[in-house]
Formats: structure tokens, C-alpha cells, sequence
């Protein structure tokens, strides 16, 4: 059985007597992309927010890479990519700014890697973030997050508001970045398409917690012929999906 990167066991998290998640278990295996499907406002923002150690469980636990998010979070960071679904360095800097930022962060930062990913993703140079497209925003971020060569990459909705051709840059980026290297990625989305083209596991995340979780055909509702991956996908999210 491969090693577990990313487990939550009963996971919960509760803001002013609401329970952003509630009860939330998930087990990702090292090398594997899971993909978190769902709405806005089911919780994956927060679940990544509690990986990073920028907020601590209300109960349950979270393990990544072995320890415990709060115990630790500037080593868990080093070893973790992340890519916001917002491009969020400051305006004024360009992204020789932000690596120049980073570098001093993570040990495992590769000058050589960062400026491969600059040029095979196509992101100026000397443009500052204020005058980056969002899609060119979005790409930058996850060079950055693939610089030092993260054991883990977290994206959270790095698709989201993009118009098609930024978006699809961006997917090929992001599927050129997994193959072969056998990284473990969490990717949260509401993007069926995405889901259809990168997940090795989906997990169905609705009202805080996970309703279902394992392989496309695992989960997947029975193959009409005429019907996509992304519509049985669709037809799992409307039908709230069955725990697995």
C-alpha cells in the first residue's frame, strides 16, 4: 500500500458556530492526483488553508507529509507547492521579483527549474503582476509553486475566472508538471473537465465533508453511452454522491 501524504480522519472545523467542515476524512496516497470536487463554499479552501497550518482544527486530525500541520508549518511549507485561485504577490512585482522573494524560503529552490517553467509556460518576465492577465498571473504562480520541486502541490481553483485559452494553458501546464515525476497533488475544483483529465481519485466534497471517494469508475454513476465523463461526473455532484 503506498504511503498516505495527505490524511484527514474526522476532520472538523467550526467558525462562529458554523461548521465549515464537519467530520472530513481523506486519505491520499504518495504519487497519486486527487482531484476535491465541489462547489464554492464546501470547504476546500479551508481544508488547504488547514494544510499550510494557517488554521488549526476545531477537532480531528490532519496529517501531511507525516506531521502535523501546526507543529511545524514553515517545514511543512517548504516541502509543499501552492497555487491560490487568486495570483496574490504584491502588484509591483514581476516574477524575478517573486522568485528572488521565494528562493530564500526553500531550500530546494532550482534557479535552472524556475526559469524552465518560465519559458516552457510562457510567462513574461518583466511584466509586473498589476499588468499580468489573469491567466498569465495564474501561470506564474505555479512556476513558483513547482521551483523547488514540492513532494506536494496544493491547487486551489487555479482555473477559475480564466477564459478558455488561458485556462487550457494553464491545465497543460499543470498536466505537463505531473508527468512522469510522480508528485502527489490535491487539486480542488468545481471544473468537471479537469477532474475528467487529471485525477488518478476524486473525492466529492459537499457541506464540509467528503460523500464520496475513490477511482472515475469506482464513483462514477453507470456509462450511458452518449454520456461524457464530465456529464457522469455532473450527474454524481447533482446526486450528492454515495461514501466509499
Amino acid at each position: 500500500m503506498n504511503e498516505s501524504v495527505f490524511q484527514a480522519t474526522d476532520l472538523c472545523l467550526n467558525f462562529k458556530k458554523k461548521a465549515v467542515l464537519d467530520q472530513l476524512s481523506i486519505d491520499v496516497a504518495r504519487g497519486e492526483v486527487t482531484v476535491l470536487l465541489g462547489p464554492n463554499g464546501v470547504g476546500k479552501t479551508t481544508l488547504f488553508r488547514m494544510a499550510l497550518g494557517l488554521l488549526a482544527p476545531t477537532s480531528g486530525s490532519l496529517i501531511v507529509n507525516g506531521a502535523d500541520p501546526m507543529v511545524n508549518p514553515r517545514k511543512l511549507r517548504q516541502r509543499t507547492g501552492f497555487v491560490p485561485s487568486v495570483p496574490d504577490p504584491y502588484p509591483w512585482m514581476t516574477i524575478a521579483d517573486l522568485f528572488r522573494y521565494l528562493k530564500p524560503q526553500y531550500p530546494t529552490w532550482d534557479d535552472l527549474h524556475a526559469d524552465q517553467l518560465i519559458e516552457s509556460l510562457g510567462v513574461p518576465r518583466d511584466t509586473t503582476f498589476a499588468n499580468l492577465s489573469r491567466g498569465e498571473g495564474m501561470k506564474a504562480m505555479l512556476a513558483a509553486a513547482l521551483a523547488p520541486s514540492p513532494e506536494l502541490l496544493l491547487l486551489d481553483e487555479p482555473f477559475s475566472g480564466l477564459d478558455p485559452v488561458a485556462r487550457e494553458d494553464v491545465l497543460r501546464g499543470v498536466i505537463s508538471s505531473l508527468r512522469g515525476e510522480g508528485r502527489t497533488v490535491v487539486c480542488a475544483t468545481h471544473d468537471l473537465d479537469v477532474a475528467a483529465r487529471i485525477a488518478d481519485q476524486v473525492a466529492i466534497l459537499r457541506s464540509g465533508t467528503v460523500t464520496a471517494h475513490g477511482t472515475l469508475d469506482k464513483i462514477m454513476p453507470p456509462r450511458k453511452k452518449e454520456h461524457s465523463i464530465s456529464r457522469r461526473l455532473q450527474d454524481l455532484l447533482v446526486g450528492g454522491g454515495k461514501q466509499s
